[in-house]
């Protein structure tokens, strides 16, 4: 059908100039004689569909198998009214066989499974749906999930020890009244070993007097599990020692690396604030006692805050952005978020609370944990030449 024909039949509705000119720009189109104009329109089209499609957000990112469920948590769009398939949704490891999905928290649904293969399959035919309509919208799927898991396999307890071995033997005992199938992992550079015996105990001898830091990276580098707690040998686990509190926390606010609590009821943490200096000279560190910022979403009692007691739970991975410095032997415990400053994330809930032994330390205990002047000077000789610091203050 010509323009001429559409021109009679339509001419009712449109009035035969308009929809000449219609025609005839469609013809010319068509004809090819505008290559000039759908080169550019082509060009055009081009950068705005990588302005508007290639954005941070419309990456695929996923929640790691150490979640322990993997699933997309960006990136996956689905067209309103309209159903679709969520990639990568999956279960990586045999033993987490009881799933809980809740989409909206309108229908739950449960998945039991004594074989991998069989669940991942079932996962792969789980779909997101769209519920509502806007035309410049559509929505992102991505599904919420909660599990059924025991709190053995997302958590591992870390302990550095050294010379208190009365000390260590209540703490262990401690953590069995409340979690007796927790796997413990303990680092000891004692001169004279003594070894530590008991279900899901792991005890790592080093050479002796290696230091704090050191004897924290060996016991967190045999941590299998997604979270490791870190606490101290003269530690005491109580009725407010709430892992799962801590894991609660974390779970619900993913860009957290570390949450503390508190020690014996004592809430310390603190705030670190940097001055820049001279390119040469470096700048200045202030570690404010009590400092902290705004409150965490969900928990008015937790606050974001640059450092904790050594009493936290923290993210496995977060070691790698930044590790316990062995360089460090004596005079550490605030270095380790100084040296994450700008990269690790921590909040403090106050509300968990470990119990703290009466001190029985030795006198060759005392000797090393007090050392002299040679070990804070090597510290500041180490944060001005590693961290470009050329003061540190504390308030």
């Amino acid at each position: 059908m010509n323009c001429r024909e559409l021109q009679l039949r339509w001419g009712k509705l449109y009035t035969g100039h308009l929809f000449i000119v219609h025609c005839t720009n469609l013809a010319l189109w068509k004809s090819g004689k505008n290559k000039p104009l759908k080169k550019k329109k082509k060009k055009t089209y081009e950068v705005l569909f990588a302005r508007s499609h290639h954005t941070e957000l419309s990456k695929l990112l996923l929640a790691l198998p150490n979640s322990p469920l993997q699933y997309p948590i960006q990136g996956v769009t689905v067209v309103p009214l309209r159903s679709s398939l969520i990639p990568v949704f999956q279960l990586p490891f045999i033993h987490l066989v009881h799933v809980i999905s809740n989409t909206g928290g309108e229908a739950e649904l449960t998945l039991t499974s004594s074989s991998l293969e069989s669940l991942n399959a079932v996962l792969a035919t789980i779909s997101y749906t769209s519920t509502s309509y806007h035309v410049h919208m559509a929505d992102l799927g991505m599904p919420q999930k909660h599990t059924h898991l025991n709190i053995n396999s997302q958590v591992t307890i870390t302990i550095k020890t050294f010379l208190r071995y009365n000390n260590l033997k209540v703490l262990v005992s401690s953590i069995r009244s409340f979690y007796p199938k927790m796997t413990v992992i303990i680092a000891d550079d004692s001169f004279e070993p003594e070894k530590i015996t008991g279900e899901n105990i792991q005890q790592y001898f080093m050479p002796p007097a290696q230091g704090w830091f050191a004897g924290r990276n060996l016991a967190v580098s045999q941590v299998t599990t997604k979270y490791f707690l870190s606490v101290n040998d003269d530690f005491v686990f109580t009725e407010d020692t709430k892992i799962e509190t801590f894991l609660e926390v974390m779970e619900a606010h993913p860009e957290l690396d570390v949450v503390g609590g508190s020690v014996q009821r004592n809430h310390n943490y603190f705030s670190l604030v940097y001055d820049e200096g001279e390119e040469t000279e470096g700048g200045c560190l202030y570690r404010k006692s009590k400092g902290r910022f705004n409150a965490l979403p969900g928990y008015p009692q937790c606050f974001l805050v640059n450092g904790v007691i050594n009493f936290f739970l923290a993210r496995t991975d977060a070691i790698l952005k930044s590790r316990f410095d062995p360089l460090l032997q004596r005079v550490a415990h605030s270095e380790w978020f100084m040296d994450g400053l700008g990269s690790m994330m921590v909040a403090s809930c106050g509300y968990v609370s470990i119990g703290h032994q009466r001190k029985k330390n030795s006198n060759l205990y005392n000797k090393y944990r007090r050392p002299g002047t040679n070990d804070t000077t090597f510290k500041y000789q180490l944060h001005f030449f590693k961290n470009n610091l050329k003061c540190i203050k504390y308030g």
